[in-house]
């Protein structure tokens, strides 16, 4: 079981930065690939940023490379997203997930492959 609590989120004009960051609680936090997606009104939650539990591996949708990165770190149990020259077309709520896996350097980029999620946290950036 993974608990993920995300914060971070706020109010920021375009061009501006934010970090994100994902605590987890639970046993199986550095046996988790995390993921970050996102969900902007009236539309579906898409993928964003991925990073694989044992190499730290990661992959972004085309939409985040170059501006954000994703990090991890499994002594402190937490998964992070700095987010550089940000657009109004990012605004949305942000969800932290975590998919237990066997596999050290695997990446996860569908929803459905996750199995734990946060509650989400707001970005809102004004243009």
């Amino acid at each position: 079981q993974v608990q993920l609590v995300e914060s971070g989120g706020g109010l920021v004009q375009a061009g501006g930065s934010l970090r994100l960051s994902c605590a987890a609680s639970g046993r199986t936090f550095s046996n988790s690939a995390m993921g970050w997606f996102r969900q902007a009104p009236g539309k579906e939650r898409e993928f964003v940023a991925a990073i694989s539990r044992g190499d730290f591996r990661t992959d972004y949708a085309d939409s985040a490379k170059g501006r954000f990165t994703m990090s991890r770190d499994n002594v402190k149990n937490t998964v992070d997203l700095q987010m550089n020259s940000l657009k109004p077309e990012d605004t949305a709520v942000y969800y932290c997930a975590a998919k237990p896996s066997p596999y050290r350097s695997r990446l996860y980029m569908a929803e459905y492959q996750y199995d734990y999620w946060g509650q989400g946290t707001q970005v809102t950036v004004s243009s």
